[in-house]
Protein backbone atom coordinates (compact mmCIF):
# COMPACT_ATOMS: atom_id res chain seq x y z
CA UNK A 1 0.00 0.00 0.00
CA UNK A 2 2.90 2.49 0.60
CA UNK A 3 4.30 2.61 -2.89
CA UNK A 4 0.92 3.17 -4.15
CA UNK A 5 0.30 6.23 -1.67
CA UNK A 6 4.09 7.45 -2.47
CA UNK A 7 3.26 6.88 -6.09
CA UNK A 8 -0.48 9.32 -5.92
CA UNK A 9 1.52 11.77 -4.01
CA UNK A 10 4.21 12.41 -6.69
CA UNK A 11 3.62 15.49 -9.14
CA UNK A 12 1.58 15.11 -12.61
CA UNK A 13 4.16 13.55 -15.11
CA UNK A 14 4.19 16.20 -17.31
CA UNK A 15 5.90 16.79 -20.51
CA UNK A 16 7.51 19.68 -19.04
CA UNK A 17 8.89 17.38 -16.22
CA UNK A 18 9.89 14.46 -18.64
CA UNK A 19 11.63 16.82 -20.84
CA UNK A 20 13.39 18.58 -17.91
CA UNK A 21 14.39 15.60 -16.34
CA UNK A 22 15.73 13.91 -20.23
CA UNK A 23 17.49 17.35 -20.01
CA UNK A 24 19.33 16.57 -16.99
CA UNK A 25 20.02 12.86 -17.24
CA UNK A 26 21.75 13.51 -21.07
CA UNK A 27 24.08 16.12 -19.23
CA UNK A 28 24.94 13.80 -15.98
CA UNK A 29 25.47 11.07 -18.70
CA UNK A 30 28.00 13.42 -20.71
CA UNK A 31 29.60 14.76 -17.58
CA UNK A 32 30.32 11.38 -16.40
CA UNK A 33 31.71 10.69 -19.48
CA UNK A 34 34.10 13.30 -20.44
CA UNK A 35 35.15 12.90 -16.49
CA UNK A 36 35.98 9.55 -16.93
CA UNK A 37 38.03 10.07 -20.11
CA UNK A 38 39.53 12.89 -18.96
CA UNK A 39 40.59 10.52 -15.10
CA UNK A 40 42.17 7.86 -17.55
CA UNK A 41 44.45 10.47 -19.36
CA UNK A 42 45.97 11.79 -16.59
CA UNK A 43 46.48 9.09 -14.98
CA UNK A 44 48.41 7.14 -17.44
CA UNK A 45 50.00 11.01 -18.70
CA UNK A 46 52.02 11.13 -15.07
CA UNK A 47 54.39 9.53 -13.24
CA UNK A 48 57.08 8.39 -15.78
CA UNK A 49 59.89 9.90 -14.70
CA UNK A 50 61.86 10.49 -10.93
CA UNK A 51 63.48 13.73 -10.61
CA UNK A 52 66.91 13.39 -8.08
CA UNK A 53 68.70 16.48 -6.90
CA UNK A 54 71.72 15.98 -5.10
CA UNK A 55 72.46 18.15 -2.15
CA UNK A 56 75.70 16.34 -1.65
CA UNK A 57 78.74 17.97 -3.22
CA UNK A 58 79.62 20.97 -5.01
CA UNK A 59 77.82 21.93 -7.61
CA UNK A 60 78.96 21.05 -11.00
CA UNK A 61 77.93 22.04 -14.64
CA UNK A 62 79.78 19.23 -15.93
CA UNK A 63 76.98 16.86 -17.05
CA UNK A 64 79.54 13.74 -17.35
CA UNK A 65 80.41 14.31 -13.52
CA UNK A 66 76.68 13.35 -12.33
CA UNK A 67 76.40 9.88 -11.06
CA UNK A 68 73.27 7.36 -10.84
CA UNK A 69 71.36 8.11 -7.32
CA UNK A 70 71.88 4.86 -5.04
CA UNK A 71 68.62 2.46 -5.73
CA UNK A 72 67.45 2.60 -2.90
CA UNK A 73 67.09 6.43 -2.86
CA UNK A 74 65.31 5.98 -6.57
CA UNK A 75 63.06 3.31 -5.03
CA UNK A 76 61.89 5.90 -2.26
CA UNK A 77 61.36 8.35 -5.10
CA UNK A 78 59.19 6.64 -7.34
CA UNK A 79 57.26 5.25 -4.22
CA UNK A 80 56.56 9.19 -3.13
CA UNK A 81 56.14 9.73 -6.70
CA UNK A 82 53.18 7.06 -6.62
CA UNK A 83 52.01 8.40 -3.61
CA UNK A 84 51.62 12.14 -4.94
CA UNK A 85 50.19 11.01 -8.03
CA UNK A 86 47.44 9.05 -6.77
CA UNK A 87 46.44 11.67 -4.16
CA UNK A 88 46.60 14.40 -7.42
CA UNK A 89 43.79 11.68 -8.93
CA UNK A 90 42.02 11.61 -5.98
CA UNK A 91 41.57 15.24 -5.89
CA UNK A 92 41.08 15.87 -9.37
CA UNK A 93 37.99 13.19 -9.22
CA UNK A 94 36.58 14.72 -6.09
CA UNK A 95 36.90 18.19 -7.54
CA UNK A 96 35.36 17.15 -11.16
CA UNK A 97 32.43 15.77 -9.11
CA UNK A 98 31.45 18.20 -7.07
CA UNK A 99 31.43 20.37 -9.76
CA UNK A 100 29.73 17.59 -12.10
CA UNK A 101 27.26 17.93 -9.09
CA UNK A 102 26.53 21.89 -9.38
CA UNK A 103 26.42 22.19 -12.88
CA UNK A 104 24.13 19.43 -13.28
CA UNK A 105 21.75 20.84 -10.62
CA UNK A 106 22.44 24.02 -13.12
CA UNK A 107 21.36 22.22 -15.99
CA UNK A 108 18.46 20.81 -14.47
CA UNK A 109 17.22 24.79 -13.18
CA UNK A 110 17.47 25.63 -17.32
CA UNK A 111 16.03 22.29 -18.88
CA UNK A 112 13.07 23.63 -16.24
CA UNK A 113 13.09 27.07 -17.67
CA UNK A 114 13.84 25.88 -21.17
CA UNK A 115 11.45 23.23 -21.73
CA UNK A 116 8.56 26.03 -20.46
CA UNK A 117 9.78 28.18 -23.31
CA UNK A 118 9.42 25.95 -25.98
CA UNK A 119 6.04 24.47 -24.64
CA UNK A 120 4.49 27.95 -23.90
CA UNK A 121 2.78 27.93 -27.39
CA UNK A 122 1.14 24.31 -26.73
CA UNK A 123 -0.30 25.96 -23.58
CA UNK A 124 -1.34 28.44 -25.42
CA UNK A 125 -3.09 26.49 -28.20
CA UNK A 126 -4.13 24.47 -25.44
CA UNK A 127 -6.10 26.77 -23.59
CA UNK A 128 -7.27 28.32 -26.78
CA UNK A 129 -9.20 25.14 -27.82
CA UNK A 130 -10.46 24.47 -24.83
CA UNK A 131 -12.56 27.53 -25.15
CA UNK A 132 -13.51 26.86 -28.26
CA UNK A 133 -17.39 25.53 -28.68
CA UNK A 134 -20.05 24.82 -30.92
CA UNK A 135 -20.57 28.57 -30.41
CA UNK A 136 -17.37 29.49 -31.20
CA UNK A 137 -16.35 27.02 -33.60
CA UNK A 138 -15.41 29.93 -36.42
CA UNK A 139 -12.76 30.99 -34.32
CA UNK A 140 -9.03 29.85 -35.31
CA UNK A 141 -5.54 29.28 -33.26
CA UNK A 142 -3.61 31.96 -36.51
CA UNK A 143 -0.32 30.89 -34.79
CA UNK A 144 2.04 33.25 -36.33
CA UNK A 145 6.16 33.04 -36.68
CA UNK A 146 8.75 31.02 -38.83
CA UNK A 147 7.31 27.28 -40.25
CA UNK A 148 8.19 24.53 -37.83
CA UNK A 149 6.87 21.31 -35.89
CA UNK A 150 4.24 24.18 -33.67
CA UNK A 151 3.14 26.45 -36.70
CA UNK A 152 2.48 23.02 -38.53
CA UNK A 153 0.42 21.84 -35.46
CA UNK A 154 -1.79 25.16 -35.23
CA UNK A 155 -2.43 25.03 -39.26
CA UNK A 156 -3.86 21.64 -38.60
CA UNK A 157 -5.60 22.23 -36.32
CA UNK A 158 -7.09 25.45 -37.79
CA UNK A 159 -7.51 22.98 -40.65
CA UNK A 160 -9.76 20.71 -38.16
CA UNK A 161 -11.67 23.24 -36.77
CA UNK A 162 -12.65 24.75 -40.46
CA UNK A 163 -14.04 20.89 -41.26
CA UNK A 164 -16.02 20.98 -37.75
CA UNK A 165 -17.55 24.57 -38.63
CA UNK A 166 -18.51 23.10 -41.88
CA UNK A 167 -19.98 19.43 -40.86
CA UNK A 168 -21.82 21.73 -38.40
CA UNK A 169 -23.13 23.87 -40.36
CA UNK A 170 -24.27 21.03 -42.84
CA UNK A 171 -25.76 19.57 -39.67
CA UNK A 172 -27.39 22.05 -38.77
CA UNK A 173 -29.12 22.37 -42.09
CA UNK A 174 -29.87 18.84 -42.61
CA UNK A 175 -32.02 18.93 -39.36
CA UNK A 176 -33.92 22.09 -39.84
CA UNK A 177 -34.70 20.84 -43.37
CA UNK A 178 -35.33 17.47 -42.06
CA UNK A 179 -37.95 19.02 -39.55
CA UNK A 180 -39.79 21.40 -42.08
CA UNK A 181 -40.32 18.53 -44.57
CA UNK A 182 -41.78 16.33 -41.35
CA UNK A 183 -43.67 19.17 -40.42
CA UNK A 184 -45.15 20.01 -43.48
CA UNK A 185 -46.82 16.18 -43.51
CA UNK A 186 -48.08 16.31 -39.86
CA UNK A 187 -49.61 19.44 -40.73
CA UNK A 188 -51.50 18.61 -43.75
CA UNK A 189 -52.67 15.01 -41.47
CA UNK A 190 -53.99 17.52 -38.68
CA UNK A 191 -55.77 19.90 -41.22
CA UNK A 192 -57.17 16.83 -42.86
CA UNK A 193 -58.61 15.19 -39.41
CA UNK A 194 -59.53 18.27 -38.63
CA UNK A 195 -62.15 19.46 -41.69
CA UNK A 196 -63.55 16.17 -41.32
CA UNK A 197 -64.59 16.46 -37.83
CA UNK A 198 -66.22 19.67 -37.86
CA UNK A 199 -67.87 18.61 -41.02
CA UNK A 200 -70.97 18.10 -39.34
CA UNK A 201 -72.48 16.57 -43.27
CA UNK A 202 -69.61 14.30 -43.36
CA UNK A 203 -70.30 10.97 -45.40
CA UNK A 204 -68.77 7.50 -45.55
CA UNK A 205 -67.39 8.19 -48.75
CA UNK A 206 -65.94 11.56 -47.50
CA UNK A 207 -64.37 9.81 -44.43
CA UNK A 208 -63.16 6.72 -47.26
CA UNK A 209 -61.28 10.01 -48.92
CA UNK A 210 -60.00 11.63 -45.81
CA UNK A 211 -58.09 8.05 -44.61
CA UNK A 212 -57.13 7.05 -47.75
CA UNK A 213 -55.38 10.87 -48.32
CA UNK A 214 -53.86 10.36 -44.96
CA UNK A 215 -52.47 6.50 -45.99
CA UNK A 216 -50.37 7.94 -48.79
CA UNK A 217 -49.41 10.99 -46.59
CA UNK A 218 -48.19 8.61 -44.28
CA UNK A 219 -46.12 5.85 -46.96
CA UNK A 220 -44.64 9.72 -48.27
CA UNK A 221 -43.51 10.00 -44.61
CA UNK A 222 -42.20 6.49 -44.50
CA UNK A 223 -40.35 7.12 -47.31
CA UNK A 224 -38.65 10.28 -46.47
CA UNK A 225 -37.76 8.54 -43.06
CA UNK A 226 -36.29 5.75 -45.10
CA UNK A 227 -33.83 7.79 -46.80
CA UNK A 228 -32.69 9.41 -43.82
CA UNK A 229 -32.03 6.18 -42.27
CA UNK A 230 -30.59 5.35 -45.72
CA UNK A 231 -28.17 8.77 -45.53
CA UNK A 232 -27.07 7.91 -42.34
CA UNK A 233 -26.33 4.62 -42.86
CA UNK A 234 -24.18 5.44 -46.01
CA UNK A 235 -22.65 8.23 -43.91
CA UNK A 236 -21.27 5.63 -40.83
CA UNK A 237 -19.31 3.86 -43.28
CA UNK A 238 -19.13 0.42 -44.16
CA UNK A 239 -18.43 -2.43 -41.85
CA UNK A 240 -17.96 -5.21 -44.36
CA UNK A 241 -17.05 -5.45 -48.17
CA UNK A 242 -18.36 -7.86 -50.67
CA UNK A 243 -17.23 -8.26 -54.38
CA UNK A 244 -20.51 -7.24 -56.80
CA UNK A 245 -20.90 -6.35 -60.45
CA UNK A 246 -22.24 -3.22 -61.35
CA UNK A 247 -23.22 -4.69 -64.78
CA UNK A 248 -25.50 -7.27 -62.61
CA UNK A 249 -27.38 -4.39 -60.21
CA UNK A 250 -27.41 -2.14 -63.12
CA UNK A 251 -29.81 -4.73 -65.14
CA UNK A 252 -31.57 -5.99 -61.97
CA UNK A 253 -32.42 -2.04 -61.32
CA UNK A 254 -33.75 -1.74 -65.00
CA UNK A 255 -35.62 -4.89 -65.08
CA UNK A 256 -37.45 -3.96 -61.65
CA UNK A 257 -38.26 -0.74 -62.54
CA UNK A 258 -42.09 -0.33 -63.08
CA UNK A 259 -42.79 1.02 -66.67
CA UNK A 260 -45.92 3.49 -66.44
CA UNK A 261 -47.27 5.29 -69.29
CA UNK A 262 -46.54 8.61 -70.15
CA UNK A 263 -42.92 8.20 -68.30
CA UNK A 264 -39.51 8.34 -70.30
CA UNK A 265 -37.95 5.00 -71.53
CA UNK A 266 -35.36 3.17 -69.77
CA UNK A 267 -32.18 1.75 -71.32
CA UNK A 268 -29.59 -0.16 -70.37
CA UNK A 269 -26.23 -0.60 -72.22
CA UNK A 270 -23.87 -2.06 -69.50
CA UNK A 271 -20.75 -4.06 -69.43
CA UNK A 272 -18.81 -6.18 -66.98
CA UNK A 273 -17.52 -3.42 -64.46
CA UNK A 274 -16.42 -5.53 -61.11
CA UNK A 275 -16.41 -3.62 -57.74
CA UNK A 276 -16.50 -4.36 -53.95
CA UNK A 277 -18.71 -3.12 -50.98
CA UNK A 278 -22.45 -3.87 -50.33
CA UNK A 279 -24.37 -4.55 -52.30
CA UNK A 280 -27.84 -3.08 -50.97
CA UNK A 281 -26.42 0.28 -50.76
CA UNK A 282 -25.02 -0.26 -54.46
CA UNK A 283 -28.44 -1.17 -55.56
CA UNK A 284 -30.03 1.36 -53.89
CA UNK A 285 -27.23 4.03 -55.21
CA UNK A 286 -28.38 3.06 -58.83
CA UNK A 287 -31.92 3.05 -57.80
CA UNK A 288 -32.27 6.71 -56.85
CA UNK A 289 -29.68 7.66 -59.71
CA UNK A 290 -32.90 5.68 -61.89
CA UNK A 291 -35.82 7.49 -60.41
CA UNK A 292 -34.37 10.98 -60.25
CA UNK A 293 -33.22 10.54 -63.93
CA UNK A 294 -37.06 9.17 -64.55
CA UNK A 295 -38.93 11.33 -62.34
CA UNK A 296 -37.25 14.78 -63.49
CA UNK A 297 -37.39 14.13 -67.31
CA UNK A 298 -40.57 15.13 -70.17
CA UNK A 299 -42.72 12.57 -71.18
CA UNK A 300 -40.91 11.60 -74.56
CA UNK A 301 -37.41 11.20 -72.97
CA UNK A 302 -34.96 8.40 -71.89
CA UNK A 303 -32.76 7.62 -69.17
CA UNK A 304 -29.68 5.56 -70.25
CA UNK A 305 -27.95 3.39 -67.59
CA UNK A 306 -24.37 2.29 -68.72
CA UNK A 307 -21.39 0.58 -66.45
CA UNK A 308 -18.03 -0.29 -67.48
CA UNK A 309 -14.22 -0.17 -66.59
CA UNK A 310 -12.08 2.80 -67.75
CA UNK A 311 -9.08 3.93 -65.97
CA UNK A 312 -8.79 1.54 -63.56
CA UNK A 313 -12.16 2.19 -62.19
CA UNK A 314 -15.55 0.14 -62.29
CA UNK A 315 -18.21 2.94 -63.32
CA UNK A 316 -21.60 3.14 -63.46
CA UNK A 317 -23.23 6.48 -65.26
CA UNK A 318 -26.70 7.31 -65.95
CA UNK A 319 -27.86 9.83 -68.35
CA UNK A 320 -31.48 11.61 -68.72
CA UNK A 321 -33.38 14.04 -70.94
CA UNK A 322 -35.11 17.00 -68.85
CA UNK A 323 -35.16 20.45 -68.48
CA UNK A 324 -31.82 22.45 -69.06
CA UNK A 325 -29.72 22.79 -65.62
CA UNK A 326 -27.10 25.73 -64.85
CA UNK A 327 -23.51 23.96 -64.33
CA UNK A 328 -23.23 26.28 -61.49
CA UNK A 329 -26.07 24.99 -59.94
CA UNK A 330 -25.34 21.21 -60.58
CA UNK A 331 -23.43 20.84 -57.61
CA UNK A 332 -25.74 22.27 -55.24
CA UNK A 333 -28.29 19.28 -56.28
CA UNK A 334 -25.95 16.91 -54.34
CA UNK A 335 -27.20 18.63 -50.96
CA UNK A 336 -29.87 17.29 -49.01
CA UNK A 337 -33.45 19.34 -49.73
CA UNK A 338 -32.11 20.72 -52.37
CA UNK A 339 -33.99 21.39 -55.43
CA UNK A 340 -33.69 23.58 -58.63
CA UNK A 341 -36.06 24.82 -61.34
CA UNK A 342 -39.23 22.50 -61.46
CA UNK A 343 -37.49 20.04 -58.82
CA UNK A 344 -39.35 22.54 -56.50
CA UNK A 345 -42.95 20.56 -56.77
CA UNK A 346 -43.84 19.32 -53.36
CA UNK A 347 -45.87 16.17 -52.16
CA UNK A 348 -44.49 14.09 -55.20
CA UNK A 349 -42.74 11.97 -52.82
CA UNK A 350 -39.52 13.57 -53.69
CA UNK A 351 -38.00 15.39 -51.13
CA UNK A 352 -34.65 16.30 -52.61
CA UNK A 353 -32.77 13.45 -50.92
CA UNK A 354 -31.47 11.06 -54.01
CA UNK A 355 -28.86 12.73 -55.29
CA UNK A 356 -27.37 13.57 -51.95
CA UNK A 357 -27.97 9.40 -51.04
CA UNK A 358 -26.07 8.63 -53.36
CA UNK A 359 -23.00 11.17 -52.49
CA UNK A 360 -23.49 9.58 -49.29
CA UNK A 361 -22.90 6.06 -50.57
CA UNK A 362 -20.09 6.70 -52.89
CA UNK A 363 -18.36 8.15 -50.44
CA UNK A 364 -18.59 4.84 -48.16
CA UNK A 365 -17.05 3.03 -51.43
CA UNK A 366 -14.53 5.31 -51.34
CA UNK A 367 -16.20 6.31 -55.23
CA UNK A 368 -15.89 9.48 -56.80
CA UNK A 369 -19.17 10.96 -58.22
CA UNK A 370 -19.23 13.59 -60.97
CA UNK A 371 -22.17 15.19 -62.41
CA UNK A 372 -22.60 17.40 -65.89
CA UNK A 373 -25.34 18.96 -67.79
CA UNK A 374 -26.44 18.00 -70.74
CA UNK A 375 -26.35 20.87 -72.92
CA UNK A 376 -29.90 20.14 -74.85
CA UNK A 377 -31.31 19.40 -71.10
CA UNK A 378 -30.97 17.07 -68.23
CA UNK A 379 -28.24 15.29 -66.68
CA UNK A 380 -25.16 13.08 -66.73
CA UNK A 381 -24.48 10.91 -63.35
CA UNK A 382 -21.20 9.01 -62.99
CA UNK A 383 -20.06 7.43 -60.26
CA UNK A 384 -16.27 5.33 -60.40
CA UNK A 385 -15.61 2.91 -57.70
CA UNK A 386 -12.12 1.07 -57.22
CA UNK A 387 -11.85 -1.87 -59.35
CA UNK A 388 -12.62 -5.21 -57.42
CA UNK A 389 -8.71 -6.95 -56.33
CA UNK A 390 -9.11 -10.67 -57.13
CA UNK A 391 -7.97 -12.69 -54.36
CA UNK A 392 -8.81 -15.92 -54.79
CA UNK A 393 -13.22 -15.28 -55.04
CA UNK A 394 -15.40 -16.31 -57.21
CA UNK A 395 -16.22 -13.60 -59.73
CA UNK A 396 -19.44 -12.28 -58.71
CA UNK A 397 -22.53 -13.52 -60.89
CA UNK A 398 -25.95 -12.92 -61.11
CA UNK A 399 -27.12 -15.64 -58.71
CA UNK A 400 -25.30 -13.64 -56.25
CA UNK A 401 -27.02 -10.87 -56.01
Amino acid sequence: MRPLLLMRRLPPRTVRLRLTLLYGALFAVSGVVLLAITYLLVSHSTGRFVLIKHLDGPPTSDLGSLSAPPPGVLAQARTQAARQHAAELHELLVQSGIALAITLVISIALGWLVAGRVLRPLQTMTTAIQQISARNVHERLAVGGPRDELKDLADTVDGLLGRLETALDAHKRFVANAAHELRTPLTLEHALLEETLTDRSATLSSFRATFERLLANSEQQERLLESLLTLTRSERGLDRRRPLDLATVADHVVLTSRPEAGRPRVRAGTAPALASGDPTLVERLVTNLVDNATHYNRPDGWVEVTTATRAGRAVVSVANTGPVIPSEQVDRLFEPFQRLGDRTARGDGHHGLGLSIVRAIATAHDATVTARARPDGGLVVEVAFPVWEYAGEPTPSVAAQ
